[in-house]
């Protein structure tokens, strides 16, 4: 088998806009002097005074500086002084290219620091101890950083915006806003998808969307990329806990909570631990002690997806190679991100039968608790609530899209995320790290090494290659251990290719082919993809893996504050270190993905069940019909 990897084109990076500094202007390896509050030092030329001064540990704060974003120098906070210089200057836009003094932290810059603290807090409404985001906001922090115990500047009495409730994933409360513009550039830079602007001038200026429209009423994909990124709680997520633990306490309702990998692999963030650590068992443990009655892996489902996908991408191969059926689109493109589908939904409708048909995870398990788990369990499944914890804000908007509803109910009753399970563990008056770890419960308590990698970026197509891969040829992915490395990593765009050779009789038609596939995460990789879909550059390809986040579902909407690819890549480390030791690795290995097809879905992956209950389909007005 012959694999190769390449670049395509010139793959958008997760930040696309990023400045670089070129060698014809500074040549390689080129250095200035600089005295940064008096050491002497010689550093790279280009490099602004806040890179130089985190690379040397000096603390200089900022608020609408961020490590994904292009640089704007809005909040002005992270001003130094420099010697010959009238005027304070911002330091994440300022590169060095001569020899200069500075000073971070003289009178004049701790001064003007505070009083730019002191004028945001007074047109910032709101009180800290009832905000989302106490204790976790960087404004309140910045305020005790300077000191600030008074409104040195007024203070704002009374709201002046409505906030805006509408949209099922993501809430804006303007009155918090402190125009750092963050979120402006998520939307247009990182994701591309352009909800967001600053419109007015002076006093009046304010964060809006078209005309001013609600959320809901906009091209909102609802990915919460903007609310990772806000500093205040202008932007938070629609929190349904209230209603969560309604539903515990409710003798008659049977409440299943289902986790998604991602979560599990961040969630000792919000308790305090260094990005990296899989709290899988403690999770479960601390679920069972708030009251859920069973604990299941969205792992299971994600098998199960690989099973459906898999399966629909070799019937749409056969179509086309064999039955030489014109209608049948390829590359088929993945569709187990919501945002992902909200963002073709809106900006490439014509394009909708390219995807899979294939729900996702979270709503093929939501099918299947409310029909074959219910049957089985003698529960009547209109006392079934369903929560899916998902490091998505998406999902929220997903679950209540209303065609989710193939079993009869409501598939999904919540959308829960690792920002919210952890608040409900501490409310619960659980410490998460302290706990002892426990399993899944049955029959949906073991899953695949294939489902758990479904977490980062690249881990669908893995997932995927190494089912298809042994179902045409009879043979493992010839990959050690199993890891397909070249679907893996933080590269905005990956596009790889493998070659089926000596392939089952039922699958000659596949002899020889180079199995080509794209691996694609943000959205603004995916436009990206989508303009070479309409440009014809892709028509040699079969598969396509794109999500809606930097990084996939470990960078999600739902995911603990803050993010920086550096924290995504330890959080796809402590997945891809927990998938390793797992005795099943392939989703088609899963003994309970075998027992439900043999007792359930009888008539195999892409049969008339499972299309009813696993499957929607995509029209191009943009919506879902089942």
């Amino acid at each position: 088998m012959n694999t190769m990897e390449k670049t395509l084109r010139s793959p958008v990076s997760q930040r696309p806009h990023e400045i670089k500094k070129t060698d014809q202007l500074t040549g390689i390896g080129a250095e200035v002097s600089i005295e940064l509050n008096g050491i002497k030092m010689k550093v790279p030329i280009g490099k602004t005074i806040l890179e130089i001064c985190r690379d040397n540990n000096i603390h200089i704060p900022t608020l609408c500086y961020h490590e994904d974003l292009c640089i704007a120098g809005n909040c002005r906070l992270c001003l130094v002084e420099i010697e010959g210089m009238r005027t304070l200057q911002t330091s994440c836009s300022f590169p060095v290219t001569s020899p200069i003094k500075i000073k971070t932290f003289s009178d004049k810059v701790r001064k003007a620091r505070k009083h730019i603290v002191g004028l945001m807090l007074s047109e910032h409404y709101g009180e800290c101890y009832s905000c989302v985001r106490n204790n976790n906001c960087e404004l309140q922090s910045l305020a005790r950083e300077y000191g600030i115990d008074n409104y040195e500047f007024g203070h704002i009495c009374s709201p002046r915006y409505n906030v805006d409730k509408s949209s099922q994933a993501v809430i804006r409360d303007m009155d918090k806003c402190i125009l750092c513009r963050r979120c402006v550039r998520t939307c247009i830079d990182l994701q591309e998808v352009g909800v967001l602007e600053a419109v007015n001038r002076g006093y009046d200026t304010k964060i809006s969307t078209f005309m001013d429209k609600p959320l809901a009423d906009v091209v909102c994909i609802n990915c919460g990329q903007c609310i990772n990124r806000c500093p205040t709680a202008a932007l938070h997520a629609n929190d349904p806990s209230d209603e969560i633990w309604k539903a515990i306490e409710d003798p008659e309702k049977h409440v299943i909570l289902q986790t998604a990998p991602s979560p599990r692999a961040s969630l000792g963030e919000e308790f305090g631990l260094p990005p990296g650590h899989s709290m899988t068992g403690q999770l479960n443990t601390a679920a069972r002690r708030m009251g859920f009655d069973r604990v299941f892996d969205t792992n299971f489902s994600a098998d199960l997806t690989i099973m459906e996908e898999g399966t629909e991408l070799l019937n749409r191969l056969r179509k086309a190679l064999v039955e030489k059926d014109t209608s049948v689109r390829l590359p088929q493109f993945t569709s187990c991100s919501p945002g992902w589908i909200k963002f073709i939904e809106h900006f490439y409708p014509e394009y909708l039968d390219y995807l899979s048909t294939a729900k996702s995870p979270q709503q093929m398990f939501g099918s299947v608790i409310k029909t074959f788990y219910a049957d089985e369990s003698g529960i009547d499944p209109a006392n079934i609530v369903n929560v899916a914890l998902m490091p998505c804000a998406a999902k929220k908007f997903e679950c209540n899209r209303p065609e989710m509803n193939s079993s009869g109910f409501k598939d999904i009753d919540y959308g829960l995320t690792t920002r919210e399970m952890a608040k409900m563990i501490r409310e619960a008056g659980l410490v998460l790290p302290d706990l002892p770890k426990s399993g899944f419960d049955d029959p949906f308590g073991e899953a695949s090494g294939a489902g758990l990698i479904f977490g980062s970026t690249g881990g669908v197509m893995e997932a995927a290659l190494r089912t298809v891969y042994e179902l045409v040829t009879g043979r493992v992915v010839p990959f050690k251990n199993l890891n397909i490395e070249v679907c893996r990593g933080m590269k905005g765009i990956k596009e790889a290719s493998v070659k089926l050779e000596n392939c089952r009789p039922e699958f000659s038609f596949l002899e020889g082919i180079d199995l080509k596939f794209i691996v694609a995460h943000g959205t603004a990789n995916a436009k990206v993809v989508m303009d070479m879909l309409k440009n014809g550059e892709l028509k040699d390809y079969h598969f396509v893996e794109i999500m809606a986040c930097p990084g996939g579902c470990i960078g999600g909407g739902g995911q603990p504050i803050p993010t920086s690819e550096s924290i995504r890549k330890l959080r796809a480390k402590a997945i891809y270190e927990e998938e390793a030791g797992l005795p099943v690795r392939k989703s088609h290995e899963n003994p309970h993905i075998k027992y439900i097809y043999e007792k359930f879905l009888k008539d195999g992956p892409c049969g008339k069940l499972s299309h009813k209950l696993l499957h929607t389909h995509y029209v191009k007005r943009g919506k879902f019909i089942n």
